[in-house]
């Protein structure tokens, strides 16, 4: 935190004054910050500095690679990605920041330091700066305020319990006062912040102006308390499975979700569209699901698209390609059973067949879940416009669109899928160029609420109606009546492994479930060999071995140049490292 500590306090100097002109000056060398809060303009200006810490997520984790690689969702030939699962993170390196090449943000921990501090600095001069309207100086306050706890957040997820600053650091702050909270003491300053900006009746429920587009809402405060105590009721921060935990993270989901549903938020008919475009703003938007979305610019126009399929003209990079892992998981739409119940090696080559599902082995792609379809390309499944025409994907052996097994270039996949999801196949560039990230959604909330329910108190009704809800979306049946806990745990888990594929859950959720060493040792493919009568014979193989899955994974180490600015001991770095 050397650096980032350094900041806090060049900015503190800034803002009380100097007997040196050249250092009273803001980094543009020539608007004190007297003067920002001085003028309005500035003022707001500031506030989108303390927007502009926001890091890059999507697809911009190295060379178009998604965060879902570096779980079990994908594989995906990169520097980065190769790096992780061979375990050569460690607290002098990370290849999920170091390897980070078109984005912004790559390294976490300063980013979202740098957040904060810009957050506090704001927080400690909008009270008195010229701001003529009291309404807009409580919005803006409030947006500060949740930003603030966004950046908190996502660095406690990563990295863990972090000391709580709420002002900017003096020249003369003794760091030897920063202690290391509990998890659980950061997680009730979050709620605390959310909790908030949920009062201020500055803070709209929505945002319904154009140019207002990006900015926070009540409903990003309503997911970031829902998410944060979802992640403090489970297992690793959780240990003793106190249930007054699950609880909280229960009727927190409730509440978020009454308070939205009521605003006119729901589930868009489409899931797979959805995807595809940005949100439209206005006060009744077609898009009524989506709580926050960032925007990802592409930097190369060569690259108009994620994730490809070889054939298509001028694509030589296949991207993070979807594990047979993940394609397990997709249930049979017409029972609504899982197709498999587990494995019966370890190699996962050998998969327990549910015969209640229906499921085919001979005919594997047919009658699953519809997101199935709408995230996955698989051989047979039919491509639009590739050069004006459809294609059929050809992923068997000697096919157009072929596994490679050998890491033989980027352009073929080497699990014998494709991603599917956030690809328009109507248009010529296959993405959108306005697509955005969908950082948070209402179906979230609901799959939040189902997983928080029932570790509270079971599937009761209110954890059944809201896995209902996602499920009668994409018309996939009911979960059966009859599970226990432990069956509605397993099945609702699935449920946002599938839901929420690609969106960076999976990647954070087996880590607070501490089943990583469970998902995360290898992930396998599907070879497929066209036979002479034009059939198919299916053969499930490893692709890759990891070794990024044991317990010190599942907290990400701190930045060794950093352990040593705070003298507790238990802050100098996290377990295992």
């Amino acid at each position: 935190m050397k650096h980032i500590l350094s900041i806090f306090m060049l900015l503190a100097l800034l803002a009380t004054g100097c007997t040196k002109n050249y250092l009273n000056i803001t980094p543009d060398g020539r608007t004190t910050l007297d003067d920002i809060f001085k003028d309005e303009k500035r003022t707001e200006a500031y506030l989108n500095r303390v927007y502009g810490q926001m890091p890059s997520y999507f697809w911009k984790y190295g060379f178009f690679d998604f965060l879902a690689p570096f779980s079990d969702e994908a594989y995906a030939y990169s520097g980065a990605v190769m790096g992780w699962s061979a375990g050569v993170l460690n607290s002098g390196g990370n290849p999920l920041h170091t390897h980070q090449e078109r984005g912004k943000g790559a390294y976490h921990y300063g980013t979202f330091w740098a957040g904060i501090r810009d957050a506090n600095m704001f927080l400690e001069n909008v009270a008195t700066a010229n701001i003529p309207s009291a309404g807009n100086r409580a919005r803006f306050r409030g947006e500060a305020q949740m930003l603030r706890a966004f950046y908190f957040w996502e660095l406690i997820k990563e990295y863990g319990p972090m000391p709580i600053v709420t002002a900017p650091f003096t020249n003369d702050f003794d760091y030897t006062s920063l202690k290391r909270p509990t998890f659980q003491e950061c997680v009730d300053f979050i709620v605390k912040e959310c909790d908030e900006v949920i009062a201020n009746d500055n803070i709209p429920v929505r945002i319904t102006i154009e140019a207002e587009r990006g900015r926070f809402t009540k409903a990003v405060a309503y997911a970031v308390k829902s998410q944060a105590l979802l992640y403090n009721a489970s297992p690793l921060w959780n240990s003793g499975n106190d249930k007054s935990k699950w609880e909280a993270a229960s009727l927190a989901a409730q509440s978020a979700i009454n308070a939205l549903t009521t605003q006119g938020y729901t589930l868009v008919d489409n899931y797979g569209d959805y995807f595809l475009s940005k949100t439209d703003i206005s006060s009744s938007p077609r898009d009524k699901e989506t709580i926050y979305e960032i925007f990802e610019p592409q930097i190369d126009p060569v690259f108009s698209i994620i994730n490809s399929i070889p054939s298509k003209p001028g694509m030589f990079k296949v991207g993070a390609t979807p594990t047979q892992e993940l394609v397990d998981s997709y249930d049979m739409q017409a029972t609504g059973e899982p197709i498999i119940t587990g494995y019966q090696d370890a190699d996962h080559t050998q998969p327990i067949l549910n015969p209640a599902s229906g499921y085919n082995p001979a005919q594997p792609y047919e009658g699953r879940d519809p997101r199935f379809y709408a995230t996955v390309w698989y051989n047979g499944a039919v491509y639009d416009n590739i050069g004006g025409s459809p294609h059929i994907m050809e992923t068997y052996v000697g096919g157009t669109d072929q596994l490679l097994k050998a890491p033989i270039g980027w352009a073929f996949t080497r699990t014998g899928y494709y991603l599917r999801k956030f690809i328009d196949p109507r248009l010529q560039s296959g993405q959108p160029e306005d697509t955005r990230f969908k950082k948070y959604r209402l179906a979230e909330l609901y799959l939040n609420l189902a997983e928080a329910e029932n570790e509270a108190h079971g599937p009761t009704n209110i954890a059944r109606e809201a896995v209902r809800k996602i499920r009668a979306r994409v018309n996939m049946p009911d979960f059966p009546a009859n599970l226990s806990q432990q069956q509605f745990q397993e099945r609702v888990r699935k449920e946002r492994r599938v839901e929420l594929a690609f969106e960076e859950h999976r990647f954070w959720d087996v880590r607070r479930w501490k089943i990583l060493n469970q998902t995360d040792k290898l992930v396998t493919g599907m070879e497929i060999i066209k036979q002479p009568d034009n059939s198919f014979t299916y053969s499930r193989f490893v692709t890759e071995r990891r070794n990024a899955w044991s317990d010190k994974f599942l907290i990400l180490p701190i930045p060794i140049k950093e352990t040593a600015i705070i003298p507790d001991f238990n802050l100098n770095q996290n377990p295992g490292w």
